[in-house]
């Protein structure tokens, strides 16, 4: 499946870490999808001439290992799940191919937008003060509080509208690693839409025509929720039934 995907994405016009860097969108609404993976072909097919594909050494698909942070009574992974608002989540993420770590914080706020700070970060030696620093001065807890507890890893295809400024991630052969278990998802594909407006998107309109909805979901509460057997997920078991049936 790699393969077949790679041809098709050689068909996008290749973009680089540079022309990345000018569409961050470090503040921005996102839009998220789940769909089988048979249907993946289908919507790249129809996106070529729209979006141009993040391609590093001639590979266009990007591996991703994610270590999420949580208290010991899984504060963050709950305000999510309660519907909070104004909530945070911590991450260390490793861009295999670019060979590239940061440590990055989302902030969800009550006006439905994604704010993420990052730093660049080594995690080998845990929290070193700049670590500690940064995350004391962007979320309201104390950096000792928050303890790994979930691996996430998947591929990634990264699209990018030039002209109007939005990036789409379509993530693939999803994986969650903690110490209850080992969960791959191997038909599950999400995608995420990032845009600083909410302007009109082709990639939003081909799903429509599709009849693929949009579904308000986090990798770090559907990992937890799926590997984690004493948390509380009724809030979630709607999803959870779809990706199940996926």
């Amino acid at each position: 499946m790699d393969a077949k995907l790679n041809t098709l994405l050689k068909s996008f016009t290749p973009i680089g870490l540079c022309e990345m860097d000018t569409v961050k969108l470090m503040t921005r609404t996102d839009t998220k999808f789940i769909f089988n993976q048979n249907r993946l072909v289908q919507v790249l097919e129809q996106l070529n001439k729209s979006y141009n594909c993040f391609t590093i050494n001639n590979q266009t698909l990007s591996t991703y290992n994610t270590l999420y942070f949580d208290t010991d009574n899984f504060l963050l992974y709950r305000q999510h799940h309660n519907g909070k608002l104004n909530r945070y989540k911590l991450r260390h993420r490793n861009y295999v191919e670019s060979d590239l770590s940061f440590l990055e914080i989302k902030f969800k706020s009550n006006k439905e937008r994604t704010f993420k700070s990052r730093i660049k970060h080594n995690l080998t030696n845990g929290f070193d003060k700049t670590a500690i620093n940064f995350i004391e001065k962007t979320m309201p807890y104390s950096a000792h509080c928050l303890k790994p507890n979930i691996w996430i890893n998947y591929k990634r295809i990264t699209l990018v509208d030039m002209v109007n400024g939005e990036r789409l991630t379509i993530d693939k052969d999803i994986e969650f690693i903690n110490q209850e278990r080992v969960l791959h998802l191997p038909n599950v594909v999400i995608a995420e839409l990032k845009r600083g407006n909410l302007q009109n998107s082709p990639f939003i309109n081909l799903l429509k025509k599709m009849q693929i909805q949009p579904v308000g979901i986090s990798k770090y509460c559907m990992g937890l929720a799926l590997t984690e057997r004493n948390l509380k997920s009724n809030n979630f078991k709607e999803k959870l039934l779809k990706i199940s049936k996926i």
